[in-house]
């Protein structure tokens, strides 16, 4: 795992090797074991392009051996690599046969050679996680790739012949020649989605390479293309049990491909489905008890430790236990930084404190991610299969039914009657309505209310979501609803917050449920294998049944929820108030000062829940803060 960087100039301007040293401290956290520079040498008076490839290394494989960047044998290809690559050693074996010479033990030289035999195919052939730069010198050309889900990042600037790239914000802004204004239309986003989705930042000169896309800068320009796509058809023939057994054989496979490792290597553990099912696993396929690591917090209806606990027992693990209080918020200028754009998912928070005590032990921790999106777990799968069944219901019994349910309601919104009515009222929408509906964090009139008049109407976050949805028509809901977390959910914010988390604390995290093959075969798997009346995940609780706890698979998901709206009336007022209250934040002419100021009231006095926009403004404002004015402050001026 690393942090890797790099320039590619045609105007034959020398690279600064000061540059690349300073985007690879600004990095150093991702690979705190080894440094690497490569610099090609300026040739006066010739239109060779320059270039420079850096990488900052935590060494996992071929820990003595694996620095970067690492050539071929000619020295006319160089690769730096962040990522694992879990096929490394049958491709090694493939391409020794057919007369490469390798110098490493490392899946950073696989990549090297396969793509002297196979160009940019060469992305094609790669299980893991990955973002990669190559550059050619015989073609004279750089490739860079991401890979299928977007677990690995990858940044770029692009300014007339000069190419830019990096693993995370703050190496790329070590260009002090990068500008920083802000997008809008990435504003936009950010306020519905707590983080930007790709190729968008918040930066109007930056963008992210799209997951399973790949680059190329070359003489002629810059091209972006997709390589691979998530199909959820032709649908699988097969029975329930077969089903099941396919889909136990792919899992334990996953889990192996992730276990290879030459440094210490854990499991976090949630207590939910997910992350349990890994353990589990685990527990079996290693010599030695597991070493799991879970997190929890003082309120007693955020706290998942009890669950995490029990699985724990059952599989006789190594167990180590967090909990999150309220002045763990002392660290948010930190992630601020490391996050490097507005980013307001709260449970970073947790997360990056998880990954930090986790470090203490292990090198690289497995986790359960993505297993919601590939089977149906979130609450809003079943919602839109209940929807659509809705819409079919005569609207003559539909529109008397909501009426009757909001009388019952009365004035308690949360009670059941009220919650119904509002279902109903969203079911009558199309599918991206409902999923902003349920998804977003600021509706467009809450948006409309806090922007300033310049920034409003960008239509950024609903042309997204329209065109996601848009490509998805025949799809049925549960594999709709399905392929737009895979493609926007997964990608803009569940794995931007594990990665930095995780590489903040030189922690490398492993997703078996993210290994490719695995996701495609269940895409094709028919949706009632997924979502079946009122069970989510239902394929999945029936391979885990003789494995599991059945209290484990019958408890109702609980998300990583963080006290928010608690903290924001108690130990977290004072920051909220100085963050958004002042002349600073007022002064920066992006948002309404009295339209804050009334949403922090009315959360005080208790008569609104605005925790998740209130949290999405001060994480904005940190931001602002520690990357923006400090990097303006540093940067110096003319004159």
């Amino acid at each position: 795992m690393c942090g890797i960087a790099g320039i590619v100039d045609f105007s034959g301007r020398p690279v600064d090797e000061t540059l690349l040293a300073r985007m690879c401290l600004a990095m150093q956290h991702r690979g705190p074991d080894d440094r690497g520079l490569f610099r090609s040498p300026a040739r006066d008076g010739t239109a060779e392009p320059t270039v420079g490839l850096a990488s900052q290394r935590l060494s996992i494989i071929d820990v003595a051996g694996g620095r970067q960047p690492i050539a071929n044998e000619d020295a006319t290809v160089r690769i730096v690599l962040n990522g694992e690559i879990y096929n490394f050693q049958s491709l090694r074996s493939k391409l020794e046969a057919r007369g490469h010479r390798f110098t490493t033990r490392t899946d950073t030289e696989v990549i090297l050679h396969l793509y002297e035999e196979r160009g940019e195919d060469c992305v094609k052939e790669l299980e893991g996680m990955f973002a990669f730069a190559i550059w050619d010198s015989r073609r004279r050309c750089l490739l860079v790739a991401r890979d299928r889900f977007g677990k690995k990042p990858l940044l770029y600037a692009r300014d007339g012949p000069r190419f830019r790239f990096a693993s995370e914000f703050q190496a790329l802004l070590a260009d002090e020649e990068i500008e920083t204004e802000i997008d809008p239309k990435a504003l936009d986003c950010y306020l519905s989605f707590l983080a930007i989705p790709a190729p968008l930042t918040i930066y109007r000169d930056i963008r992210k390479l799209p997951p399973a896309h790949l680059l190329t800068f070359d003489r002629n320009g810059l091209q972006v293309k997709r390589y691979w796509e998530l199909e959820y058809g032709p649908k699988l023939a097969c029975s329930d049990v077969e089903a099941e057994e396919q889909l136990r054989d792919l899992f334990i496979e996953a889990i192996k491909k992730r276990v290879v490792s030459e440094v210490p290597l854990g499991a976090f553990l949630s207590g939910g489905i997910d992350s349990s099912a890994v353990v589990a696993v685990l527990a079996n396929l290693l010599p030695r008890p597991v070493k799991t690591f879970s997190i929890g917090f003082e309120e007693a209806q955020f706290n998942e430790l009890p669950y995490a606990r029990k699985i724990a027992e059952t599989f006789h693990c190594e167990h180590h236990e967090f909990v999150v209080r309220s002045d763990a918020v002392n660290v948010l200028p930190h992630l601020a930084r490391h996050y490097g754009e507005p980013y307001a998912d709260s449970s970073a928070l947790p997360t990056y404190h998880l990954a930090k005590e986790t470090r203490r032990h292990v090198t690289v921790a497995l986790n359960g991610d993505g297993g919601d999106e590939a089977f149906g777990g979130y609450p809003w799968h079943l919602g839109n299969l209940l929807a659509e069944r809705w819409q079919r219901v005569p609207s003559i019994v539909r529109g008397p039914a909501e009426r009757v349910l909001r009388a019952l309601g009365g004035e308690n919104r949360h009670c059941l009657p009220a919650r119904a009515a509002r279902f109903m009222r969203t079911a009558n929408a199309g599918r991206a309505e409902r999923y902003r509906a349920w998804t977003a964090v600021c509706t467009d009139d809450l948006k409309a209310s806090i922007l300033v008049d310049d920034l409003l109407a960008t239509g950024a976050s609903r042309s997204v979501l329209d065109g996601l949805f848009d490509g998805v028509v025949d799809l049925d809901p549960v594999d709709a609803i399905l392929s737009v977390d895979s493609a926007h959910y997964l990608p803009t914010d569940l794995l931007v917050k594990v990665d930095i988390a995780t590489m903040a604390n030189s922690l490398e995290g492993r997703s078996p449920f993210l290994d490719h093959q695995l996701v495609e075969f269940c895409a094709r798997l028919p949706s009632r294998l997924k979502v079946r009346n009122r069970t989510s995940k239902y394929v999945l609780k029936k391979m885990l049944s003789n494995l599991l706890p059945r209290d484990t698979l019958r408890r109702r998901k609980a998300g990583f929820e963080v006290p928010i709206a608690a903290w924001l009336r108690g130990d977290l007022k004072t920051m909220a108030y100085d963050l958004l209250l002042t002349r600073r934040f007022a002064e920066r002419g992006l948002f309404r000062p009295k339209a804050v100021a009334r949403l922090l009231e009315e959360h005080q006095s208790g008569t609104t829940d605005h925790a998740s926009p209130l949290w999405t403004l001060l994480m904005f404002e940190l931001w602002h803060r520690e990357v923006l004015d400090r990097r303006r402050e540093a940067v110096p001026h003319d004159g």
